[in-house]
């Protein structure tokens, strides 16, 4: 038995299905675009929400990036002798000279500061038994001529003791350095956040994160400026110190001068208790004065005394010697 099948009812189902398959797959382009134009819509509102969330990771973790780069070129610097430049060095001596005469040598000091272009950040001077000074200095003097100024320190007399220490700071500038970039970018953005926000707790919110930036960059800034003054002057403390047997030396005995004042010191030290005994007992003579005179005049006041005659007297006959 022979089948019948009409010639052209294969060709018309292909370029139905084809149209059928092409709807379906202009539906489904159609449905994930609308998806990912309402997921970024919901993303861009959970940005603004967020205030900027995200935004401080991407700087935290810039900050990271550029934190490591720095340490990575502080690291090569410090190992290659070529830039001596970029080397950060905090340096520290304390000297303890002996010198016959303490102001001179303080003054000497604090001229040789000066004219290598630092300065005299502290003095003491002070006079130990009346009869030697000393004198303690904390000298500034440029790294330039640190170690010119340690030779003619030294030289001002009898050097007792001497300490020098070096300490490098080169990885904690470039850090500094780094992260003062770092949060300067950060404030600027920010700022630039607050101009865009609209809605009053947003810059409420940021108000007080450009605060804590701002902080923090104040306080990066004086640590770089502390790392600045101490890098670029080196710190000098002298101690001078007059030797304890200059005042003895000078003695060579005592002299007539000596001992007339020492008869003099004597002769008013006798005067002085002297008068003060006299002091002391002046009430009890003038009592005793009082009380004499009183005495004097009762005693010749009182009745039944009489003057005795002498004999041969005017008036009186001399009594016959019995017979």
């Amino acid at each position: 038995m022979q089948t019948y099948r009409h010639p052209g009812r294969s060709t018309v189902r292909r370029p139905r299905m084809l149209l059928a398959a092409g709807l379906v797959a202009g539906l489904l382009a159609l449905s994930g675009c609308g998806a990912s134009d309402s997921a970024s819509d919901a993303s861009s509102g959970d940005s603004k929400r967020a205030l900027g969330a995200a935004e401080r990771g991407a700087a935290d973790a810039a900050s990271g990036k550029t934190e490591q780069g720095a340490g990575g070129a502080a690291s090569q610097r410090k190992k290659s002798d070529a830039l001596p430049a970029g080397t950060h060095v905090i340096r520290t001596a304390t000297l303890s000279v002996e010198v016959r005469n303490v102001p001179k040598a303080a003054a000497v000091a604090r001229s040789v500061a000066e004219g290598s272009g630092g300065l005299v950040a502290d003095e003491e001077t002070e006079r130990v038994d009346d009869t030697h000074e000393m004198s303690h200095l904390v000298l500034r003097v440029p790294q330039g001529a640190y170690d010119a100024v340690l030779k003619e320190l030294a030289g001002t007399g009898k050097l007792l003791s001497r300490t020098s220490s070096a300490k490098d700071v080169t990885d904690q500038v470039v850090d500094v350095e780094s992260r003062i970039a770092t949060q300067r970018a950060s404030v600027a953005r920010v700022r630039k956040l607050m101009e865009q926000a609209g809605k009053l707790s947003d810059v409420v919110t940021l108000e007080g994160e450009l605060s804590s930036r701002q902080a923090s960059l104040e306080s990066l800034l004086a640590r770089q400026a502390s790392l600045a003054d101490r890098t670029s002057l080196a710190t000098v403390t002298l101690d001078l110190s007059e030797p304890e047997t200059a005042a003895k030396d000078g003695d060579d005995g005592p002299g007539f001068l000596d001992a007339l004042l020492g008869g003099w010191h004597a002769f008013v030290t006798v005067l002085l208790w002297l008068a003060m005994a006299a002091g002391a007992a002046a009430p009890f003579l003038a009592a005793l004065a009082v009380l004499l005179l009183l005495w004097r005049l009762l005693r010749h006041r009182l009745p039944g005394r009489r003057e005795p005659r002498t004999p041969g007297a005017a008036g009186t006959s001399p009594t016959p010697p019995a017979s």
